[in-house]
């Protein structure tokens, strides 16, 4: 892989995972950051450039709709899960 492609896939790869983090609900949080990370590490071997972009599009429209189903969970807001409101213990 290219080193210009590489960043870039990095940069994407940064990019959602930042925007998934800022879900408001727990379940779709956990299950992107989840989901992002396996289809990333299910892919770090392909060669094939043109593979390489295909994968680096589809990502970009995923990033988009990341994007738009936060802005819509943002808009209808629900109170934290009891998971959430745990705090840590203290060592």
């Amino acid at each position: 892989m290219a080193a210009s492609s590489r960043a870039q896939v990095l940069d994407l790869y940064r990019a959602m995972l930042r925007e998934s983090k800022r879900f408001g609900a727990y379940n779709y949080r956990t299950y992107a950051i989840r989901r992002i990370r396996d289809a990333f590490r299910e892919n770090k071997n392909v060669k094939d450039p043109a593979e390489i972009q295909a994968l680096v599009n589809k990502a970009k429209r995923d990033l988009g709709i990341i994007r738009r189903q936060v802005h819509i969970g943002q808009m209808y807001s629900t109170d934290k899960l009891v998971i959430e409101n745990q705090e840590k213990p203290r060592a």
